[in-house]
């Protein structure tokens, strides 16, 4: 990931690969697995190859991390991959540089809009890696109102794209992958990350786009599904929602544990596989789909008992270096037969 330089005092220590990483350590520091693994299980207790009992109703979504662009394909390419490989949806980027950024408008998202119902692919949601280096509740008071500027921006973009999901972080109190970050106070984290979703709502509400509120763990803030509901619920807002990511509480907590506290505060989900063999907090504890340690039946049922039927996103941030297009096709597969299809 890049930056522009001129947009932040700071922002020139930023690369593209500095600012990934951050994105996806981000997640890799709360990343984790559930116990209850097919490893630990006695010899002959798996039910490996099993045919699921029932067919789920969620849509395949996969984000545009998991391909080489803008490197090595251009966003037309993966967004034709990924109805390719049979997604249903495709989540989108938010960047400094690139065809999703400040130097887009309306009629540029507009244009990728009407090329991505052109190719027949859903637009799923926008996320981005910008709320690292400009968190919403960061001591710099530079940072915070370039971090509110670009989540207007983003509000904006959501909506010209076509789709009603934001992925937005709050904030933070830690960031251990920031050498250069000062930490916050949790109750001034608390209060900042209040303010600044206050403050984003009311054009939210207007564009008709969702704030999708995500739990990340290791940022040291909304450590629990009771936190994430009282944050969520304070807005009292259909725009205020959660943005649930089932790798990021892994490995400390479950994602089957959280999906019935959250329910149908759940607007978009992160399905991001994890593996219990990885503890470096490297990225390397995220791995291709069902190449980890989740128990994804758990996980698949406490969705359908709570009437989630949106999109499961695979995010991921290793593009294939040679033929690229194994991961999509791949990912495609295993939601398949994770969801019944297959």
């Amino acid at each position: 990931m890049s930056t522009n330089s001129s947009q932040s005092s700071s922002a020139g220590v930023f690369d593209r690969r500095q600012m990934l990483s951050w994105a996806a350590f981000g997640a890799v520091a709360a990343g984790g697995s559930s116990l209850t693994t097919a490893a630990s299980e006695p010899a002959g207790a798996s039910q490996a190859g099993a045919a699921p009992t029932k067919r789920f109703p969620m849509k395949k979504s996969i984000n545009l991390w998991a391909f080489p662009y803008p490197g090595k394909m251009t966003l037309r390419q993966c967004l034709q991959l990924a109805k390719d490989a049979g997604f249903d949806g495709i989540e989108l980027n938010y960047d400094l540089e690139s065809d999703l950024s400040p130097k887009s408008g309306t009629a540029e998202f507009q244009s990728i809009r009407r090329m991505a119902e052109e190719i027949g692919i859903a637009i799923s949601g926008l996320c981005s890696f910008l709320f690292w280096p400009y968190p919403l509740t960061s001591n710099d008071p530079a940072e915070r109102a370039r971090g509110m500027e670009l989540a207007g921006l983003m509000t904006q973009a959501a909506h010209d794209l076509g789709t009603s999901n934001l992925l937005v972080v709050p904030g933070a109190v830690h960031m251990p992958w920031r050498a250069d970050h000062d930490p916050t106070p949790n109750d001034v984290c608390d209060r900042r990350a209040r303010e600044a979703i206050g403050k984003l709502l009311p054009n939210a509400e207007k564009l008709d786009v969702s704030l999708n509120i995500e739990n990340i763990f290791f940022n040291g803030y909304l450590l629990s599904p009771f936190e994430m509901v009282s944050f969520v619920d304070s807005f009292s807002s259909e725009h205020v929602k959660v943005h649930f990511d089932t790798g990021n509480i892994m490995e400390y907590q479950f994602p089957e544990h959280w999906i019935p506290i959250l329910g149908k505060r759940i607007r978009n989900v992160h399905l991001k596989e994890y593996s219990k063999k990885s503890t470096d907090h490297s990225l390397e504890a995220f791995r291709p789909l069902l190449d980890g340690t989740t128990n994804w039946p758990a996980v698949l049922n406490a969705f359908d008992q709570v009437g989630y039927n949106g999109y499961l996103t695979f995010e991921y941030f290793h593009p294939y270096l040679h033929h690229p297009e194994a991961l999509i096709y791949q990912t495609a597969d295993s939601l398949d037969r994770m969801l019944g299809i297959k």
